[in-house]
């Protein structure tokens, strides 16, 4: 008599969980890289941003006075004043960047009334652990990354 077999074999079954679980541990550093690589994406693009929104609101002379940003570590502040620490705290717009990035370079821009051009110019650096994104600010005001 002929046996019908369905099923599978535990050997089987094993093998199969093996292969998955070493395509899993293979792919695992390469999905971590990407999530970290596109937060310091959205980061560089949330701080351009968040210049450039200061900078329209300088010259539209939003409340009289000139705008800025204060980038720290997690966030990224768009402030009403001349200093971070003077500002009026009742107007800042805060954003969210993620926690793994560090920032360095020009954390405080300041840009003025009228015109919105920054009062000091240079290079903000955002990094991860193996990745950076350099914001630069010129004399003009233009805002690249």
């Amino acid at each position: 008599m002929a046996r019908n077999n369905n099923g599978f074999t535990l050997l089987e079954v094993l093998l199969s969980v093996s292969i998955i679980g070493m395509v899993v541990a293979v792919s695992m550093p390469v999905y971590v890289g990407m999530l970290t690589k596109n937060d310091l994406d959205v980061a560089a693009a949330t701080v351009a941003q968040s210049i450039r929104r200061a900078a329209i609101r300088s010259q539209g002379v939003d409340g009289d006075t000139g705008w800025g940003v204060k980038v720290q570590n997690g966030a990224s502040t768009i402030f009403k004043g001349n200093t971070f620490a003077s500002r009026d705290t009742a107007f800042d717009e805060t954003t969210s960047v993620s926690p793994n990035i560090t920032v360095s370079g020009l954390s405080e821009i300041i840009l003025t009334k009228f015109t919105g051009v920054p009062v000091a110019t240079g290079t903000l650096t955002l990094a991860t652990g193996h990745d950076t994104a350099t914001i630069s600010v010129n004399a003009q005001g233009t805002v690249s990354y």
